[in-house]
């Protein structure tokens, strides 16, 4: 567990491609609109998971510069 205001940038996954198999297979048959709006709710709920806008910050930071 990362400590509170720190993102962690480490794999937390056991299987990281079964994880990112789920998240790309959540948009399988969906058209572009419907395929940004699943990203924007799941960003969304997330973010409300993570609770902490200063771990928010730094990922939204670091999604920015990975662009």
């Amino acid at each position: 567990m990362s400590p509170v205001g720190k993102l962690a940038r480490d794999s937390r996954f056991a299987d990281p491609d079964a994880a990112f198999r789920l998240l790309a297979q959540a948009h399988r048959d969906l058209d572009e609109q419907a395929s940004a709006a699943l990203n924007a709710r799941l960003v969304l709920i997330l973010a409300n998971h993570i609770g902490d806008e200063e771990v928010l910050r730094e990922a939204v930071a670091l999604a920015r510069e990975a662009g």
